[in-house]
């Protein structure tokens, strides 16, 4: 099947007329068939009926030309020639209604032979007619003092020449209906193909143009229905924007003084425990505003060194002494946002520090993806709850105490950033204990 608007349509119509073809061949065969009998069967009768008329009265039946009825003492029909069922059941019926007796009758299918002397009596149109026809039908007609009754007229052998005006007819009707069809059907997916694409690659905050308004009335209406919600799809971002400022502003202010005013605080382990509880909150509100502004990201993609990247984040947990092992890889030039893939590896590595104490950082590519996986023998993850964490203010509890930190926002933070630059994060419980989550992007 076709998967474009006027790939189905046009197979649509096609198969619709080949169905009516079809059934338009099989009447007109048919009425053909009916036709040939007919035209076979009507002169016969009337010339029989006539040349028994004049046996009876003693006339003579004339010539020997075509179509003229000849006496015979046998039938000159050939038993294993070509016989025509239908007419000897056609004319045996016609006879009886008409009243006259007959015995058998015989048919045979002959070939036309050019030089057949009967022809010289024959007018060049007629002919030319009967060698077109390629055959003749020879009738015998057994009258009931045992003579026969010969005649014999024109006969098509085959219906070839319906069949080639059928198809010809077809391939014309196909033409006529198929080709307007295309150009509407074109004239209309042209149009939705566009506002796909559009709708596609609509990135909240870009300057593009609207998509052009072309097409039919009910085309155009999506079109500037698109385009209008396009608009207020970037206004709310906006104000949605503009409010996050104004709550990340609101809400660093006081945590600020805060922290100023805890120095007065004489006890130092109430004074560290206070240091830490607004570093905490100054954290989740980071993470809160970054995912909440990770639909516009401000930050252009550009072409990143993936393993020096990942190389750069693990030195910084190096030089604050932590635990962290890396396999550096070959050079693996991507596009992407780097700032934001920097925190997705770091929220990683940092779960992996915070429940094993270690972590183990690798950088693998193959001919489509690159993998940067971060593997840690901590408790791991029930397997019905590995798709749980990713949920934003998820956490484990029975594998993750709240004496770790954090509520929850990393993982989902981490794989919406995965998700933006064309890929996705998966976590998988090792061999032995502990995690290993991949980011797999696309090369």
């Amino acid at each position: 099947m076709p998967r474009s608007l006027s790939g189905q349509m046009a197979l649509l119509i096609a198969v619709a007329l080949f169905v009516a073809q079809a059934i338009n061949f099989t009447l007109l065969l048919s009425e053909r068939r009916q036709a040939r009998l007919d035209q076979a069967t009507g002169p016969v009768v009337t010339r029989i009926i006539d040349a028994d008329e004049r046996i009876d009265a003693g006339r003579p039946l004339g010539g020997g030309n075509w179509g003229r009825v000849q006496l015979a003492a046998a039938s000159p029909v050939v038993a294993g020639g070509q016989h025509v069922p239908e007419v000897e059941i056609a004319l045996r019926g016609a006879l009886n209604d008409a009243g006259v007796k007959v015995g058998r009758i015989q048919t045979q299918v002959l070939p036309i032979n050019r030089n057949d002397p009967r022809l010289r009596y024959v007018s060049k149109p007629r002919v030319e007619r009967l060698l077109r026809a390629g055959a003749e039908l020879m009738v015998a007609v057994e009258r009931p003092d045992g003579q026969w009754l010969i005649l014999n007229l024109p006969w098509s052998r085959s219906d070839a020449l319906i069949v080639w005006r059928l198809i010809a007819q077809t391939l014309i009707l196909y033409g006529v209906a198929l080709a307007p069809l295309l150009w509407a059907a074109r004239r209309i997916s042209q149009p939705l193909r566009s506002l796909a694409i559009a709708a596609r690659d609509f990135q909240p905050g870009a300057a593009v143009d609207p998509v052009e308004t072309r097409g039919p009335q009910d085309v155009r209406d999506v079109i500037v229905a698109f385009n209008a919600l396009r608009l207020r799809v970037t206004a709310m971002l906006d104000e949605k924007d503009r409010m996050l400022g104004a709550i990340g502003h609101d809400l660093r202010t006081p945590l600020a003084a805060l922290r100023v005013r805890i120095e007065s605080v004489e006890d130092e382990d109430d004074r560290l425990r206070m240091a830490d509880t607004i570093a905490e909150m100054n954290s989740t509100l980071d993470d809160i505003l970054s995912l909440a502004r990770l639909g516009r990201p401000s930050e252009p993609p550009t072409e990143v060194d993936l393993a020096a990247l990942v190389d750069a984040v693990v030195e910084d947990f190096r030089d604050l002494d932590a635990d962290v092992a890396f396999e550096a890889g070959a050079r693996l030039t991507m596009r992407l946002r780097p700032g934001l893939m920097r925190r997705a590896v770091r929220n990683l590595i940092e779960n992996a520090l915070k429940y094993a104490g270690a972590a183990e950082v690798s950088v693998t590519a193959d001919a489509r993806t690159v993998t940067i996986a971060v593997c840690d023998r901590g408790p791991g993850i029930p397997p019905d709850r590995l798709g749980d964490v990713f949920e934003a203010f998820t956490r484990i509890e029975t594998s993750r105490n709240k004496e770790t930190g954090g509520i929850g926002l990393g993982l989902a933070l981490a794989r919406t950033i995965v998700r933006d630059a064309g890929g996705d994060i998966t976590l998988e419980n090792r061999d032995g204990g502990g995690m290993v989550a991949r980011i797999v992007l696309v090369r």
